[in-house]
């Protein structure tokens, strides 16, 4: 197996070595604008008509979720178009083999392309591709997926095989459902009874638009090659590959897993083989325990614990960063990760408290971009959009020992100069939420600041770099896994050469004289 990324020694400087390695100061911007239509739409999150389009979620959670049903449906007409009634993908790789994971992905603007030059050439020689929750935003609409899907990933030679986020949900997974499972839409069901809690919510919710048929065809053209197919049997699955199995879960729209999909899982997460979970929503995030609940009882959670089950890392994406927990577990270690920095705006990670859960402390704890990295990124944004650039705008170093001081952390970069924290900076950092040590909450408790705070919290993108995106790679073998974090900010020596920001080898290991359960 040839691995195209350099050694640990012999790697680029990432964000944790220097700034130069996070993208800071650097001048030549990367060659993905041309690989990009020349007219994007630019997605706002605070325009209603973005977020008009996208209310099924809030609609699920008043009314009722109505995914569970929808996506039995699903299931059942795959099954009976003669997909595998147990959703296992079964390859031919080899013992050794790499793969892709790269979450969040299709905004279709800049944030989104400048990832592809690096996920290119990192994942060149890898036998395929997982895109972990949201493939499409805004809604999951079937004509975005040339801009969004098969025009940046055109030049990736293997199979993309995926699960659905919330936001693809928002069409009913009608366009996940055509390009991943070449599924048609489904029958139309009867109106519901009149003056229902169904009722009401089918008066509102947003349905699929009329699809061109040709758009998408001329689309489906630019990954056509025959080492680039693959038909997946559902929006959840399973993948037997080399030495280990990979299972894909459907965490519809609230981020929870229906009976059948619950029943499903523990089916194929019997037996010793070393799993890797995938799902929409991850388990561990932003220093918070999130076990996603299964409809009748138990949690994904419970079985990604259970020592029998060997689940040796858990994989989430829908926030827009990278974080890993390493959890110790029955006297093993799981990692829990986040990746759904691939192309959306990117999540902040200043806004994380100081980590402490389930044994993870801080010196455990890793995620990108670096908390003072994101505090500097987003004072940048509001700067900017509020015209006070001058009043919110902090350097790399300020806003690195700005958040060292507020969670009494190590700064994860050495510091350079001495840097004077002033009011002005402590003010910033705290408008913009940077997150507090839990010893010292006590704090003057201002209305303008809780009031800023809430209306102006990070959560838009920037369409200069750098952009703080990331993706991973993991090289499997039969006696461990290594899995990377690669960063891409959209500057060219980034481009040309992918920093690696995390990195860490998983053993892979089996009780004695057990057998493969497949």
């Amino acid at each position: 197996m040839i691995d195209s990324a350099r050694s640990h020694s012999a790697r680029s400087h990432s964000s944790r070595d220097t700034p130069e390695g996070a993208g800071w100061g650097l001048e030549t911007p990367g060659t993905y604008r041309e690989l990009m239509p020349q007219r994007v739409k630019k997605l706002s999150w605070v325009d209603p008509r973005t977020l008009w389009p996208a209310r099924n979620g809030v609609l699920a959670s008043w009314f009722g979720d109505p995914t569970g049903h929808t996506r039995s449906r699903l299931a059942a007409q795959l099954t009976a178009a003669g997909a595998p009634a147990d959703k296992v993908v079964r390859r031919s790789d080899p013992d050794r083999f790499s793969f892709m994971v790269i979450g969040d992905t299709g905004e279709g603007d800049a944030p989104q392309y400048a990832v592809v030059p690096a996920f290119l050439k990192v994942g060149q020689d890898t036998a395929f591709t997982v895109l972990a929750s949201d493939v499409i935003y805004p809604v999951g609409a079937t004509d975005d997926y040339g801009t969004k899907f098969f025009r940046p990933y055109q030049d990736y030679q293997a199979p993309i095989y995926a699960i659905p986020g919330n936001h693809d949900w928002y069409e009913d997974l009608n366009g996940f459902m055509r390009v991943f499972c070449d599924a048609p839409p489904l029958p139309t069901e009867p109106a519901p009874r009149p003056l229902t809690r169904v009722w009401l919510r089918s008066l509102l919710w947003h349905r699929p638009g009329t699809v061109d048929e040709q758009r998408l065809a001329e689309a489906a053209k630019l990954r056509s090659a025959p080492a680039q197919q693959a038909v997946q049997p559902g929006p959840y699955w399973a993948i037997d590959a080399g030495p280990v199995r990979v299972i894909g879960i459907d965490t519809g729209l609230l981020g929870t897993l229906d009976a059948e999909q619950g029943r499903w899982l523990r089916e194929v997460s019997q037996g010793p083989v070393p799993k890797i979970l995938i799902t929409g929503s991850p388990l561990y995030v932003d220093g918070e325990h999130h076990p996603c609940p299964i409809e009748g009882g138990g949690t994904v959670d419970d079985l990604v614990r259970d020592p029998e089950r060997n689940f040796v890392a858990a994989i989430g994406g829908d926030i827009h960063n990278y974080q890993r927990y390493p959890v110790n577990v029955h006297g093993r270690t799981v990692h829990y990760v986040v990746s759904g920095g691939g192309g959306a705006f990117t999540h902040a990670t200043h806004t994380i408290k100081r980590v402490s859960v389930a044994g993870v402390t801080e010196d455990d704890f890793r995620c990108y971009p670096l908390r003072g990295d994101s505090l500097a990124f987003y004072s940048g944004v509001y700067g900017r959009r509020l015209r006070l650039r001058r009043f919110f705008t902090l350097s790399e170093a300020e806003a690195t020992a700005v958040v060292a001081e507020r969670l009494g952390i190590r700064p994860a970069r050495a510091p350079g100069e001495a840097v004077r924290l002033t009011w002005r900076v402590r003010l910033a950092a705290g408008l913009l939420g940077t997150a507090r040590r839990p010893d010292r909450t006590r704090r003057l408790r201002l209305p303008v600041r809780e009031a800023f705070t809430a209306l102006f919290s990070p959560g838009s993108a920037t369409y200069s770099p750098p952009f703080f995106k990331s993706f991973l790679r993991l090289d499997v073998s039969p006696e461990a896994i290594r899995l990377r974090c690669f960063s891409a900010t959209g500057m060219l020596r980034q481009e040309l050469d992918p920093p690696v920001e995390d990195e860490v080898v998983i053993p892979l290991t089996r009780p004695p004289g057990t057998i493969d359960a497949f």
